[in-house]
């Protein structure tokens, strides 16, 4: 399945009590589809999956499809560190209807490499849907090696990457690598255009949440060859998509979120918000 160029990983809206807020959900998926977003990745990094209990996900998960209602593809993040438990998610999100599944390589238990591909071929088996491997050492202290995604790669419903390595070494194998339907993402924003001069396909976006259609226009432009246009437009949005990442996300992407109007609530602790003064940089970046 394609699921478009400019994927959003989409934030978690709360409430005054920090509890999952529909009504706002509502507002925000709407949002994201009015200005550029393809696809949308739910309960993923950005949407404060670490935060979330079973019950709040499989909710979450129900009703994104409700409000999508077919418009664009929904994407569960169903990946934890119990192989176990990521087959019972993925498995209860596609009886919900949702259109792909994202799974985080296992983060704290470390596994090898064999582990990983074990953890990896289970989800895949459970499900008919399309699997978004999700690769981010920063995060996870586990780094999925190129062999590793090339083997799961001829898994038929393993269908792409989102690369949050960083390395563009391995990114270029992965891509030279692996069939040609294999589809790679970018998973950091500012890398977008260099993965795509690689041969990578798009973005798992969190500047999306803003700017997705300047990110569109971006992709665009570097597919019809307009390359000097391209780099101009990842001039422009580069500030902004450092700065969403100056403290610990997605609390910047929320506060940037709540100055335009698009109420998402603050963040879950151990995460806390940006004070006016960490934002002020922000605000200057806004549309």
């Amino acid at each position: 399945m394609n699921f478009g160029e400019v994927i959003t990983a989409m934030v978690t809206p709360f409430d005054e009590q920090l509890k999952v807020d529909y009504h706002r959900l509502e507002k925000l998926i709407n949002f994201l589809i009015k200005n550029g977003s393809d696809a949308i990745v739910v309960s993923g990094t950005t949407g404060e999956s670490p935060t979330l209990s079973m019950e709040e996900k499989l909710s979450l998960f129900e009703h994104t499809v409700k409000i999508v209602k077919g418009r664009i593809p929904v994407i569960a993040g169903t990946g934890t560190n119990n192989t176990k438990e990521s087959v019972y998610l993925t498995e209860e999100a596609e009886k919900l209807g949702v259109n792909g599944i994202m799974a985080i390589t296992p983060y704290y238990n470390r596994p090898n490499q064999k582990g990983l591909y074990v953890h990896f071929e289970k989800m895949a088996l459970s499900t008919k849907l399309p699997v978004m491997l999700y690769n981010v050492p920063a995060r996870t202290s586990v780094h999925l090696e190129v062999d590793t995604v090339v083997e799961l790669s001829k898994i038929p419903n393993i269908t792409s990457i989102k690369e949050a390595s960083g390395n563009l070494e391995n990114i270029s194998k992965i891509i030279a690598n692996t069939p040609e339907h294999f589809t790679v993402y970018s998973g950091d924003d500012s890398l977008t255009l260099p993965i795509l001069s690689i041969g990578g396909f798009g973005v798992v976006s969190v500047a999306s949440h803003i700017y997705g259609t300047k990110i569109k226009q971006m992709i665009k432009n570097y597919r019809l060859g307009n390359i000097k246009l391209a780099a101009n437009i990842h001039k422009q949005l580069l500030p902004f998509m450092i700065e969403i990442f100056s403290s610990p996300s997605p609390a910047p992407i929320k506060f940037a979120l709540n100055n335009l109007g698009v109420k998402v609530g603050s963040v879950r602790e151990p995460l806390i918000p940006l004070s006016e003064s960490e934002g002020k940089s922000i605000i200057e970046l806004l549309p």
